[in-house]
Parts: structure tokens; C-alpha cells; sequence
């Protein structure tokens, strides 16, 4: 079993390495476990996070238990006998102290801080080159999720702005903000809920590349497959995957009554153009704004993974597999929390299918 004290550098022989220990890693070191490979030996979970907890741990301090779409339960383990019932607690401390706990009770064996530089072929296995020391891999689950790459769009002017400009992942408190004007930029649950807290400490304007399609009543299951259904025809097709909410639309909350009674979600188009002072669109009308907050979403990260040439000139990857994790390309490398499983009950299904398709392909299965 590798030393995990930070700074120890350690190199392995493995059949299966795991990047990454939010939900979609945990997941897959979990059912590794249970069909028989030995945390440590058999397989290793990589985490460049200084502690359990994924991108939870990053969250902004007032995302609660309350205002969270939902926080699901990892295979074996109830979040609510580790969180108790205070939906007040926040995010960013109930969920790392749950997947520590599961980490714990499952003896997953996490290397942590460990930065994935780049994965490569050597030989017939793969080479996991890291901070912590080198990886030699029959296979790799990759688990790495969106967090670390922010996306903001370009927008001509954008460099000469003078006033402050953020993204969601930088985002702390609305107070930060009081006595300017903030321009919020993003159609989705983010920029829905920043945009709520902001704007009650101080002035915001709202901008959207299309208009929010809001969805009125619950999302059931039926309509819960039918929105997997369409991402995962991208991924099968080798299409980047959409944002979440062009798919589900945007739930009608009390909060968003809320919003709608002030006046908040009154929303305009897509500027064409920054100016060092604010924005301006296409008809030459301008506004002057103190800070732009782009709520513009993540893209996948996946930039370690590049030597592997796994992309297609559509930018996407062709995904194949019960369950869409499988890389087509290279059959030795599953991606879960990617497309259809970038959700956290998707990516415990994800994380299930990827640890059986791939012990089987590598002969593992069983043993």
C-alpha cells in the first residue's frame, strides 16, 4: 500500500487507477472493491484535493443543504446518517465530511494531494505521471469532473475592462459586491441562484445567450431518462456534451417566484461587446457595470488525458458502453461524470458500469 503523507512520492504497479474522488470516483473505487480488487494493490484513487470532498469543498459558504439541488447517497452509505437533518449546515462542509467518512469506512485508500500531469501509452499499459511519483496502469477510470476548468467566453474588449470580472468558481459572498453594479452573466442554476442572493444586497442586470426556459411542475423519472437520453446521444455520437439545464430547463422553486415578484429575472440578450466601463450590444447601447460575473459554466477536465488523442475534430469523444463511459478509441480508459453521468446519481450508475466493463475487458472480473 503507497505512503499517503503529503510530500511522499511513491511509484506503482497497478491494473486500474482511478483520477479523481468526487462522486463518480468514489463510486468506481467502491464497486472495484466489491468485485474484488484490492484498494492499494489492485487499483489506486488519485485526488489532487488536499482533503475528501471533491469540488465540495470549493463551494461558496452560503450554498447550504437547503439550496443545493440534491446531494444523492454514494453506493453503500446514507449522507443522511453522516449529515443528520440541518439543512442549514453548508455545502462545502457537510459533503467533505461525508465522503471522508465513506472514504474511511470502505478503506478506499486515497493518495491525496496528487496532481495528474499527463497519461500516456508505455508499452501495452498506461503511464499516470503525477506530483506524487509515476503510475503504470493496464487501465484508468477517469473521475475528474469540471471544477478545475472554469469557462469564459471571449468577448471582443474583454481585456480592457476595468473593473472586476469573476467567475461562478470564484464566486464567496453577495456582500463582496455591495454598492456596485454586477452583471450577471449565464442562463443556468448558478447564475439563478447567485443571482438571487446578489441582488438583494445591491444592483444587477441579467444577460443570457438565449432566453431561460423555465419548467414548470416536477421532474420526474420519465423526464429525468428522457434528458440522459439526449446527452448521451451526443456523447455516443462524439459531440461535447450540452450544459445540464439546455437539457432539464430550470425548475419553477419558490425562490424563483421570489425573483420573478422582484423583478430580477427581467433578463436582455447577449451583449456583442465589452468597453472599459460596461458592456454594449449590437444596436450600440451601452450600460456601465462594476463587476461581470460570468456564471458561464465548466468544461470537462480532461487536458492530462490529451496525449492519448482520444478527441474528434467535433472536440468531443465518442463514447461507448452500457452506460456511455466507455472511450471508444481506447477501450482501456472509462470517463465517468462525463455527459450523461455529470450528475450525482449519475454518476453512481456511472461509476457501477465503468468498474464491471472495464475489470472485464481486462480480464479482472471475478477474480
Amino acid at each position: 500500500m503507497p505512503d499517503q503523507d503529503q510530500g511522499a512520492r511513491v511509484a506503482l504497479k497497478l491494473d486500474i487507477v482511478v483520477i479523481g474522488a468526487g462522486q463518480a470516483g468514489l463510486s468506481s473505487a467502491y464497486h472495484l472493491k466489491q468485485l474484488g480488487l484490492e484498494a492499494g494493490r489492485d487499483f489506486l484513487v488519485l485526488d489532487g484535493a488536499p482533503q475528501p470532498g471533491g469540488a465540495w469543498q470549493y463551494r461558496w459558504p452560503s450554498l447550504t443543504l437547503s439550496t443545493v439541488n440534491r446531494v444523492h447517497d454514494l453506493p453503500g452509505m446514507s449522507f443522511a446518517d453522516i449529515s443528520g437533518d440541518d439543512d442549514s449546515v453548508r455545502a462545502s462542509v457537510a459533503v467533505p465530511h461525508y465522503f471522508g467518512a465513506y472514504e474511511e469506512r470502505f478503506g478506499l485508500n486515497v493518495l491525496r494531494p496528487a496532481t495528474v500531469g499527463v497519461v500516456c501509452e508505455r508499452s501495452e499499459r498506461l503511464r499516470v505521471e503525477t506530483d506524487r511519483g509515476l503510475f503504470s496502469a493496464r487501465g484508468v477510470i477517469n473521475a475528474t469532473g469540471t471544477w478545475e476548468k472554469p469557462f469564459i467566453p471571449e468577448y471582443p474588449g474583454r481585456e480592457s475592462f476595468s473593473g472586476r470580472q469573476l467567475h461562478t468558481q470564484e464566486f464567496r459572498q453577495a456582500e463582496d459586491f455591495a454598492g456596485q453594479h454586477v452583471l450577471i452573466v449565464g442562463g443556468g442554476i448558478s447564475a439563478i441562484q447567485l443571482l438571487d442572493q446578489i441582488s438583494q444586497v445591491t444592483r444587477t442586470t441579467w444577460v443570457t445567450r438565449t432566453p431561460p426556459r423555465f419548467r414548470e411542475g416536477p421532474f420526474d423519472q420519465e423526464a429525468g431518462r428522457a434528458a440522459v437520453a439526449m446527452v448521451e446521444t451526443r456523447v455516443r455520437a462524439g459531440l461535447p456534451p450540452n450544459s445540464v439545464v439546455s437539457v432539464t430547463g430550470l425548475p419553477v422553486t419558490p425562490t424563483i417566484e421570489a425573483m420573478r415578484q422582484r423583478g430580477v429575472l427581467e433578463r436582455q440578450d447577449m451583449f456583442q461587446s465589452i468597453t472599459p466601463t460596461g458592456v454594449r450590444w449590437a444596436d450600440g447601447r451601452e450600460l456601465a457595470v462594476d463587476v461581470i460575473l460570468w456564471c458561464t459554466g465548466f468544461r470537462s477536465a480532461l487536458d492530462h488525458l490529451a496525449p492519448l488523442q482520444l478527441r474528434e475534430e467535433s472536440g468531443g469523444i465518442v463514447m461507448t458502453g452500457r452506460l456511455a463511459t466507455q472511450v471508444a478509441r481506447d477501450p482501456r480508459v472509462h470517463l465517468v461524470g462525463y455527459g450523461p453521468s455529470a450528475s450525482t446519481i449519475g454518476a453512481n450508475r456511472a461509476g457501477a458500469a465503468a468498474a464491471r466493463e472495464l475489470t472485464a475487458f481486462l480480464g479482472l472480473a471475478g477474480q
